[in-house]
């Protein structure tokens, strides 16, 4: 499978849909996903909105939780990367990132600007 490498910087404003969660390699077995180390895969959908238009979610696997992730908190996504697959007459595109992280966040206090009480 052909890895395409995703440039985020163009993507836009990139959240948390849903929260981090193990990937299921079999639903009958309910066994998760694994990678060659044996460590367990995630899944994170990220909503991906571009210059105004319509909203898109896509679903990216990263090994190991991603730590601070909540759903509607905006993320960074580093070393994301498409494979096109198809099954029979299923075909599709999966997304696979090095890591996901909570963005930081802009304009948030600090402690310093927080140890002024105004009033009279």
């Amino acid at each position: 499978m052909q890895s395409i490498p995703v440039d985020t910087s163009r993507l836009g404003v990139l959240r948390c849909a849903v929260g981090p969660e193990p990937k299921i390699a079999d639903f009958e077995t309910k066994e998760v996903k694994k990678d060659r180390d044996g460590n367990t895969i995630y899944s994170v959908a990220v909503t991906v909105r571009q210059d105004g238009r319509r909203v898109s979610v896509i679903e990216i696997a990263v090994t190991g939780e991603p730590k601070g992730v909540v759903e509607g908190a905006e993320v960074r996504v580093t070393g994301l990367d498409a494979f096109a697959w198809a099954m029979g007459d299923r075909h599709g595109i999966s997304f696979r990132a090095t890591a996901i992280t909570p963005a930081p966040t802009a304009g948030a206090p600090t402690a310093a600007s927080n140890g002024k009480a105004g009033g009279a």
